[in-house]
């Protein structure tokens, strides 16, 4: 096993079209190579190490979770997570195993689907202000952390930098269409339902998750991550307390580290110490574990 985290990825005669915060993205040509790196962000704010295989945590979570939905939604995933690498990437295999996702050349959509179903982060702090969230009203009484009536949509801008806004449907409807949004937020909600059902079973609860959708012959497409740490608060349910913050299975612990620092949360981020990486990589692997059945 290899515990040296992946931070930079460059693939010698194979184009790299986008570095994101975490992820690396190729051109094949007719498909796209997506490479999940150990790279963690906090506060918009890449830091200088990594966490090791957490970008193969976030990886088979996805191949995971496709194949979980793929009799609800299509998906633009073009090779399973078992199959072997095509030809020209086989001298990189080392490099690439356990991290890489073939997919279709899919145009994502200028929104982010987001799907909450308990009121935390930037929703409840909505919610103490207007008893709202995303403009959608909201009974009165209901607590940090408490679980919603029922799961909302509420899509967000994408931003490159920064963070992502929060907008109404009917703004999202004008920047994608209303056909288009209609049905990304129809099957974000029914896959929503569908993973928080499966992993409550399993003792995590989903308090929200961000879809990426993408049109690829005019079909639309789920695309990108599904349903993993990066892109889903996910608490364990036997310490679930409404009423405050809960515990969680991603970068929590890297964000109450930073928060102890003199630091003002701008570049350059400051380097994480060995006990941070540890635990929060085991959080990582606990999840998918717990999720799959399975050891990574």
């Amino acid at each position: 096993m290899n515990n040296e985290p992946l931070l930079q990825l460059d693939l010698p005669g194979v184009p790299k079209i986008k570095s994101g915060k975490v992820r690396e993205v190729f051109d094949l040509g007719d498909r796209l190579l997506f490479v999940a790196t150990d790279r963690i962000s906090a506060f918009d704010c890449v830091m200088p190490n990594g966490i090791p295989r957490k970008g193969e945590v976030l990886t088979q979570l996805s191949h995971f979770w496709f194949g979980q939905t793929e009799s609800l939604v299509p998906n633009h995933l073009l090779a399973k997570a078992d199959e072997p690498l095509p030809p020209p990437l086989q001298p990189f295999a080392a490099q690439l195993a356990g991290r890489s996702m073939i997919v279709k050349k899919a145009t994502p959509l200028t929104i982010e689907c987001v799907v909450r179903g308990y009121l935390a982060g930037s929703g409840w702090k909505e919610y103490q202000r207007s008893q709202t969230v995303c403009g959608i009203p909201l009974p009165a009484g209901l607590q940090e952390s408490s679980e919603l009536p029922a799961p909302i949509f509420t899509p967000a801008t994408k931003a490159e930098t920064g963070h992502d806004e929060n907008i109404p449907f009917e703004t999202a409807a004008q920047l994608v269409g209303a056909d288009i949004a209609e049905r990304a937020r129809d099957l974000s909600l029914r896959i929503y339902n569908f993973a928080r059902d499966y992993a409550r079973q399993r003792g995590i609860i989903i308090a929200d998750t961000k879809f990426e959708f993408g049109l690829f012959n005019g079909e639309l497409l789920l695309i990108d991550e599904v349903l993993t740490p990066d892109s889903s608060r996910f608490w364990p349910a036997d310490k679930f307390q409404p009423g405050q913050a809960q515990p969680s299975f991603d970068k929590q612990f890297v964000r109450d580290y930073l928060e102890t620092l003199a630091w003002d949360k701008s570049p350059p981020a400051p380097s994480l110490p060995p006990l941070i990486v540890s635990r929060t990589q085991a959080k990582y692997l606990e999840a998918y574990e717990r999720l799959t059945g399975r050891n990574l």
